[in-house]
């Protein structure tokens, strides 16, 4: 028996030297235990010989050193044995991660996908409190990870706030940025994090802000920000409040609005027969949980999380912006910033219920450059957009929508698949041979951008000429059925 222990839990390197080494000198996974050191026994250890050096070699996928770099850093304790059983057995069989129903190959993979996830969270729902003032300030945050994720997610932490000294703090390790690199302590009690800052307030009042009770779904919710996460949220004082007042708030809202809505708009408004969920090859929610892990491309690695699609799965348009902004980013939805606001004005005006519409984007990470604290939008490039286009297929496959309308150039090479100009396509609705249509138009924030207050206006109304033409589109398609 051979009895292996490694220097911490998450010791990739001594792992991979000594699986490297037991499997060259042929030891069955059965005969090899692995312990930390830690938590290695100092009484009664077993003694045995040292491994013979390897003289040979051997390879295995590049796949499997990636996904044992990522599930190494899951809590499971047998995962140490697990990956040197799958390294024993991809040397009879290379092929063996491509078979998904194999129980050692699912466990890896979920083991991986759960780290990417508390991944995901920690980037999501760290929350920094500053201790002193000016000069002398410093930003500390308290997290409590499911895995040993720390030394993972450090990096997207020193690139996002790369102008500020911070330190994570966690039960297992923590992470300090002084503006040069970052560096690491052994873990502490929860005790020792700061408990509330001046600029709590501020960050509360944005929260309450960006909360739209109209758009709400609790179980949705919660899933994406579990009630674990809560007590480390400045605005978890606020969930609950905005989730019981907002069918109130809600309902205040549409008092409103006009008595009567626009004809286009009764016409659009779907028979409650038809509101029935249909079957898709995709759930949404599924697809929303899928994307949630997407690493595609390197978008996700500095983005704050994956902005995914938001409306009924049963929507006849398909609205598809570019990407999401610095907003969006941080709220997690689609169109919740000022072009957000521009186009529920000019869905309004056209006559479109924006509740009855899916709206998604292209690309579902923020793509930006930081200039002190402002993060400034840049425009995806064809890679980025092609590692995404998954997604927008997928969506359109799961909603089967009437009409797609791509608004700006990214979401028209998105959606045509190519570089499709926008003024020379737009104005019109194009059939694909799925039956589909789509529609081509700017993008609401182009609008924001243009500085000349007439060439605003001006480019505004054609704007709202081109989401008519969906509404007309739409209503003959309704009258056709």
């Amino acid at each position: 028996m051979h009895h292996i222990i490694l220097d911490s839990e998450t010791d990739f390197d001594g792992w991979r030297k000594s699986a490297r080494a037991l499997a060259l000198n042929d030891v069955q996974p059965a005969d090899v235990t692995w312990r930390v050191a830690d938590d290695a026994p100092e009484l009664f250890e077993p003694t045995y010989q040292p491994l013979e050096p390897p003289q040979a070699t051997f390879n295995v996928p590049a796949r499997f050193v990636e996904l044992a770099e990522i599930a190494i850093l899951h809590r499971n304790p047998e995962r140490f044995a697990l990956l040197y059983r799958l390294l024993w057995r991809l040397r009879q069989r290379h092929d063996l991660l491509e078979i998904a129903t194999d129980p050692d190959v699912a466990e890896i993979v979920a083991m991986a996908k759960a780290v990417r996830r508390d991944e995901h969270k920690m980037h999501a729902f760290v929350r920094f409190r500053e201790v002193g003032r000016e000069q002398t300030s410093h930003f500390v945050a308290w997290f409590e990870p499911e895995h040993h994720i720390v030394e993972l997610a450090a990096p997207f932490f020193a690139r996002r706030f790369a102008d500020m000294p911070w330190s994570i703090l966690t039960p297992d390790i923590c992470a300090h940025w002084d503006g040069h690199a970052v560096s690491f302590t052994p873990g502490v009690v929860r005790s020792e994090a700061p408990t509330a800052d001046r600029l709590e307030e501020t960050w509360r009042s944005y929260y309450a802000s960006i909360f739209n009770p109209a758009r709400l779904k609790v179980q949705a919710m919660q899933k994406e920000m579990p009630r674990k996460y809560w007590r480390n949220l400045p605005e978890a004082s606020l969930i609950k409040p905005l989730i019981k007042s907002a069918e109130r708030t809600a309902n205040a809202m549409i008092a409103k609005a006009a008595s009567e809505p626009h004809k286009p708009q009764k016409r659009l408004e779907p028979p409650e027969a038809n509101d029935m969920p249909r079957k898709h090859a995709d759930d949404l929610e599924t697809l929303r949980e899928e994307a949630a892990d997407c690493r595609a491309c390197h978008l996700y690695k500095n983005a704050t999380q994956t902005v995914f699609g938001e409306g009924r799965q049963t929507a006849r348009i398909m609205l598809v912006g570019e990407q999401p902004g610095d907003k969006e980013d941080l709220a997690g939805k689609p169109f919740v910033g000022p072009a957000g606001q521009m186009l529920d004005r000019a869905l309004e005006e056209a006559g479109i219920d924006r509740r009855m519409v899916y709206v998604t984007n292209a690309v579902k990470h923020f793509k930006f450059v930081p200039r002190g604290k402002i993060r400034l939008h840049q425009k995806p490039n064809t890679p980025e957009i092609k590692a995404c286009r998954q997604w927008y297929e997928r969506e359109l496959a799961a909603i089967k929508p009437d009409l797609v309308v791509a608004m700006g150039a990214t979401a028209a090479q998105s959606v045509f698949g190519k570089i499709t100009p926008i003024n020379k396509n737009r104005g019109r609705a194009i059939d694909f041979d799925d039956g589909t249509r789509a529609l081509v138009t700017v993008h609401p924030s182009y609008l924001l951008r243009l500085p000349d207050a007439d060439a605003k206006a001006r480019e505004y109304r054609r704007f709202v000429l081109d989401l008519k033409i969906a509404a007309d589109v739409l209503r003959k398609s309704a009258h056709a059925a």
